[in-house]
């Protein structure tokens, strides 16, 4: 096993990470920014080193600083986390130039399926259902519109190498796409430096439902069951669950090994996710293809009891996956919610002082934490800044759990989304499991009332 691995990230999935690997008696480099100086991940590592400035060019993407001190300190694997470098096809070949392991898949595929359209093409290769739509770059905005009239409206604009809803925007018409088109160019370009746009049809009230994946470099391959993460807010999740409670066995079954086929055609290993979009017939199409690990997998670590970050760390070491299709069981029902510093009505950042902290406890509570009762939250990075994620036997009992979590959750100094979560939590239409991606838009104005 690894003796030293550095984590070429912040915040709470750093000290996820560090927790692992301080099981596993694996010895843990954490790298900062002087914005992170006091943060709780960087006391928690064995050896921390300063990267440089509070913006994440001059320090969390710096890749030459991080491969620098990796090597001084005689690192044999990095962790990206998720974010940041965690799918940079170039930093992974960077660490495989510079003989380190990148804890992830191959270089290839990350970037094979970091490029939209290319992750369309394979997919429909595969045999995956994908949204209507076209799998290559539009030439411009009268294209778009030629594409448009054939598909037939609302349709979705997108980036190709976008993320995160960037670049994407929903068009109902012919003069709302043509304005819409230079603005989303324009911004994919600035994010992601590749302005390439195309088009897919728009899937009506769709849910958000996602396949976790882990596979071997050997060719052993299984999923997890599903994710659940519709409730979002401009397009970004803030509520996750699993299972899902519109998935039945068969349905699962099938999407799962739709996802296996697809990751055996890829030669994929490590972790990864299958994101679908699933109409109100239970139709599923792929959406997108993330290639690490993600926010919302302690949901899926809570229903199967496995640890998965300890099995992207045995996969990263050439180890077999230690169990087959058959041994994954799914106990019980697990949500998560992210705790954002932000106005819980406008959704903008609130960086400030926390002047108080008290997490809630108690048997089904786990906490993923960045902070601390006296952290300061900077306007540098994204305003995530602690999951509180429950367990239950039953999805009724998890909704109570979490209703009284959520309650007893405080934080002082700064504004969070805490009551727009215990909001939705606590909603009808959600405990009857009724969770489109519309959720939030559609509840919105109940929500300010509140």
């Amino acid at each position: 096993m690894f003796k030293k691995i550095l984590i070429a990230n912040r915040g709470e999935i750093a000290s996820r990470i560090i927790r692992t690997c301080k099981r596993l008696n694996i010895e843990t480099v954490a790298v900062y920014s002087e914005a992170d100086q006091e943060a709780p991940f960087v006391k928690e590592a064995d050896f921390a080193f300063l990267l440089g400035g509070s913006r994440v060019n001059e320090s969390y993407v710096n890749t030459a600083k991080i491969l620098e001190i990796a090597k001084e300190h005689d690192v044999e694997a990095i962790h990206p986390g998720y974010g940041f470098l965690s799918e940079n096809s170039e930093f992974a070949r960077e660490c495989i130039r510079e003989n380190i392991v990148f804890i992830g898949p191959s270089p290839d595929v990350i970037e094979l399926m970091g490029q939209k359209t290319k992750a369309r093409e394979a997919m429909e290769k595969s045999g995956v259902p994908v949204v209507p739509g076209i799998s290559y770059p539009l030439a411009d905005a009268e294209e778009a519109v030629r594409v448009a009239k054939k598909l037939g409206y609302p349709v979705m604009l997108k980036a190709s190498a976008g993320g995160g809803g960037i670049g994407m925007q929903s068009v109902s018409n012919e003069i709302e796409l043509i304005k819409a088109y230079e603005g989303n160019q324009n911004r994919a370009q600035s994010f992601f430096g590749n302005g390439d746009m195309f088009l897919e049809k728009v899937i009506v009230n769709p849910r958000h439902i996602e396949i976790q994946v882990l596979a071997d470099k050997q060719g052993n391959a299984v999923y997890l069951w599903e994710r659940e993460c519709s409730i979002q807010r401009r397009n970004q999740k803030v509520v996750e669950e699993a299972p899902s409670p519109f998935v039945d066995e068969s349905l699962r079954k099938r999407m799962g090994e739709t996802a296996l086929k697809a990751v055996r055609d890829l030669g994929y290993y490590n972790a990864g996710t299958f994101e679908f979009l699933m109409d109100e017939q239970k139709n599923f199409y792929f959406l997108e293809m993330n290639t690490r690990l993600q926010v919302e997998h302690p949901v899926t670590e809570e229903i199967t009891g496995i640890d998965m970050v300890e099995e992207q760390i045995r996969i990263a070491y050439g180890e077999n996956l230690r169990f087959t299709q058959d041994d994954i069981r799914l106990e019980g029902h697990a949500i998560e919610v992210r705790v954002y510093a932000e106005d819980p009505v406008t959704f903008l950042p609130s960086p400030g002082q926390i002047t108080y902290l008290k997490l809630p406890n108690g048997p089904g509570v786990r906490n993923e934490v960045a902070i601390s009762g006296n952290s300061k939250v900077t306007p540098f990075y994204d305003p995530m800044i602690a999951k509180l994620i429950v367990s239950a036997s039953s999805r009724e009992e998890a909704i109570s759990c979490m209703t009284k979590a959520l309650q007893s959750y405080e934080i002082q100094g700064i504004k969070t989304n805490l009551p727009m979560l215990l909001t939705v939590i606590q909603h009808e239409a959600f405990k009857a499991g009724d969770t489109t991606t519309g959720f939030i838009e559609a509840n919105l104005k109940k929500m300010k009332n509140r």
